[in-house]
């Protein structure tokens, strides 16, 4: 396995002027140019997926399974995705007709921003690095990734195949830590992409300011699952405690909390025992289907909220700094105040916070950050509608936990605390572009419309007919119908 080296830091503004100078090159506009890059991601991981799976059991101790589902799964439908449609996506399209303006033949035309930097996170390091990597290519940008160093196998990796795979002018990964990565962000940006924790989305945020650089954030968030007593309490106890575990519960879309009914949180927890067991036959400790934490610190950290809480802990609570193990763990009777309830875990921990009515537990959930996602667990419709929608949240999925970003079609992304921007698919495209707008307007067109812009200026009735009449005026708060043109009502 490779080892990790950091760029030094003399080589990062070399790197970002080597970028730009091939991004100005203007060999992305070729779009056979990009449909071949993008494929290359697809064979990077394709001709690698064993030496991956490899690094990431060494940096986080995952399942392989979890890797293929998770990891690379996402990356091969972004790939297929761009590559078969990026002609469609990047051709330009007339603007809709408009009889004033259509001897201009308005367009609309996607294009690239210039150099991103992807400043991507430890959890799902392949995923959110190669995926967003495809739109920005697909969109015809120059990219710089900057991984993250916790995973420290997998990031030494990704600096050794990507020179092999893609043009070397074009894309490139930076190493290092956080004293790389302030030198990175002194640097002009043209879109820097980050997934991660608000406190660095912060600081990420504050440094593109300075450039007027747009951002692209994805910052998780603590979210909530809502419990109809009327539901099935199996299904979504496996559900719930599937989406909390995989990863360790490292994943920013993980439920962080369950807000269930008063009366039914015994049998809610009985039927969360029952599949944990059936997870974990031989305890979670033994398992090889459990992903440990990907530090020290952040194990200590997690050890500290359990320790600190003053729910019930039903089982799990046990943790190993040294191997970075937290058990998987199910607390019940949690309060809104509790140590468990005022941060993202980010570990294998639930908390069960009972309600008295859906108006309390939409309150809750009104009363935080709004999260990447609200999971309800009913199928009355009316139940689902009075969370969703009183609430907000990036995703509002029922009857399921998580897997949203892998959904063909489902862009990933935030609102308020949870970040802002998408990613994945033609979202992701259309984030890494820009839409340039055009227009060919011909001196004839001065002879019958627009020639009353020029002094000196005279009353002109033509001036008047390149303004659209107003829609019917509102009375009362609510739109009048318009006559019809037999004179009565329509």
């Amino acid at each position: 396995m490779s080892s990790l080296t950091y760029t030094p830091l003399e080589d990062i503004p070399k790197i970002h002027e080597r970028a730009r100078q091939a991004f100005l090159s203007g060999k992305t506009k070729s779009i056979p140019f990009r449909r071949a890059q993008v494929a290359q991601v697809g064979y990077l991981l394709k001709d690698n997926e064993q030496r991956i799976k490899d690094a990431l059991k060494l940096d986080l101790g995952r399942p392989m399974d979890e890797t293929q589902f998770a990891d690379f799964s996402p990356v091969y439908m972004d790939v297929r995705s761009a590559y078969d449609d990026l002609e469609k996506w990047s051709k330009p399209y007339r603007a809709d007709f408009n009889i004033n303006f259509f001897a201009m033949s308005p367009k609309l035309k996607a294009d690239p921003k210039g150099v991103v930097l992807m400043v991507t996170p430890f959890n799902f390091p392949v995923f959110l690095s190669l995926s967003p990597l495809v739109s920005a290519i697909a969109g015809g940008n120059a990219v710089v990734i900057k991984p993250s160093e916790q995973t420290p196998v997998f990031s030494a990796l990704l600096a050794e195949l990507l020179p092999k795979y893609l043009d070397n002018d074009l894309f490139h990964v930076i190493n290092g830590g956080p004293t790389e990565s302030t030198k990175i962000l002194e640097l002009r940006w043209d879109h820097i992409f980050y997934v991660g924790n608000g406190h660095v989305g912060r600081i990420i945020a504050t440094a593109a300011a300075q450039h007027l650089t747009p951002v692209t954030l994805e910052l998780g968030g603590k979210n909530p699952v809502v419990i109809d007593p009327k539901c099935d309490l199996k299904l979504a106890a496996r559900r719930i405690l599937w989406g909390k575990v995989s990863n360790a519960g490292q994943i920013c879309l993980s439920p962080e909390y369950v807000l269930v009914p008063k009366d039914t949180q015994d049998k809610l927890v009985e039927a969360l025992l029952e599949v944990y067991h059936s997870f974990y036959p031989d305890g979670p400790e033994k398992s090889d289907s459990l992903t440990k934490i990907v530090s020290e610190r952040h194990t200590a950290r997690i050890k500290g909220l359990i320790d600190a809480t003053k729910g019930k802990i039903v089982i799990g609570g046990e943790a190993d700094v040294s191997k970075r193990y937290i058990a998987p763990t199910i607390v019940r009777d949690v309060k809104p105040d509790d140590e468990l309830m005022k941060d993202e875990i980010f570990g294998p921990v639930l908390s069960i916070l009972p309600y008295e009515t859906l108006d309390e537990a939409v309150a809750l959930i009104n009363s935080r950050d709004h999260p990447l996602a609200i999971y309800v667990f009913s199928n009355d419709k009316n139940f689902q509608n009075q969370v969703f929608d009183n609430t907000q949240s990036g995703c509002a999925a029922s009857n399921d936990t998580v897997i949203s970003a892998g959904i063909a079609g489902l862009p990933m992304g935030g609102i308020g605390g949870s970040g802002y921007g998408y990613y994945t698919g033609k979202h992701g495209f259309d984030e890494f572009t820009h839409l340039r707008v055009s227009y060919d307007n011909p001196g004839w067109v001065d002879k019958i419309a627009l020639g009353v812009r020029y002094p000196p200026y005279k009353p002109n009735k033509t001036l008047a007919l390149l303004s659209p009449s107003l829609p019917p005026r509102p009375v009362g708060g609510q739109v009048q119908t318009a006559p019809s043109k037999s004179g009565g009502k329509s």
